[in-house]
């Protein structure tokens, strides 16, 4: 008889299950199945920090979820519940990798399901300084996302925006997944029309529609996708 799978082998699978879930298939069932597998495997094993990396993987499994569905119907106080728990035992096992994505978990919270920009904006700033220093390129480029979004849409600041949101794209590449790199695409080029920079807005959201096609994104993402390159061309006239 084989061995029990550890903590880390469930988190890995689970992991690539979320994403797969998030951006392809929308269906969360097998991810929630192995994200608590590894939050209980974990647990058994004492195992703090993968404790707490399930914990913040099912906060955004919840997330995603979310998104895929209504958000008028998100149990957005569960959610900050399991950011928050994973934050406080990341923070007593100095895991600074893990508190930058629960950091942006927990401003995720409060920016897309509450839509209260102030809050979260604290969360994101805190989360880039670790990140900058201790997560990958995911991490990174999704705290970049988020505080790009916030100069573009929110202070009106194209530039500072654009900024962010280029190096979240650049992070996404270097990373190398198809399914990143088209929502990246698509965000940078929602922003860059919004900073009124249309021609460069037409080339990413063609391209944008056309990775997501390739990736074999859900038809929610590639609809989207579509509807941002129908509204630039309208604007373009």
């Amino acid at each position: 008889m084989g061995s029990e799978p550890t903590a880390g082998a469930l988190l890995a699978a689970g992991s690539e299950a979320l994403i797969e879930a998030a951006f392809r298939t929308g269906d969360f069932v097998a991810a929630h199945q192995l994200l608590l597998a590894a939050r209980d495997r974990a647990r058994q094993t004492r195992n703090r920090v993968d404790e707490a990396t399930a914990l913040t993987r099912l906060g955004m499994l919840a997330h995603f979820s979310a998104i895929a569905g209504d958000l008028a119907e998100a149990d957005w106080a569960a959610e900050e519940r399991m950011f928050a728990e994973a934050l406080a035992i990341q923070r007593a096992a100095d895991d600074p990798a893990g508190a930058a994505e629960s950091l942006f978990g927990l401003g995720l919270v409060h920016q897309v399901l509450r839509g209260d920009w102030p809050t979260a904006m604290p969360f994101y700033q805190e989360a880039l300084s670790l990140a900058e220093r201790y997560a990958d390129e995911i991490v990174r480029s999704e705290v970049h996302r988020h505080i790009g979004f916030y100069h573009v849409y929110v202070t009106g600041d194209g530039e500072q925006g654009l900024r962010h949101l280029r190096m979240s794209q650049v992070l996404r590449e270097r990373y190398g997944d198809p399914r990143r790199v088209a929502t990246g695409t698509l965000a940078l080029g929602e922003a860059e029309l919004a900073a009124g920079n249309r021609p460069e807005a037409l080339r990413l959201l063609h391209e944008a529609v056309h990775q997501a096609r390739a990736a074999g994104l859900t038809a929610q993402r590639i609809g989207w996708a579509e509807q941002a390159l129908r509204d630039a061309e309208r604007l373009a006239g």
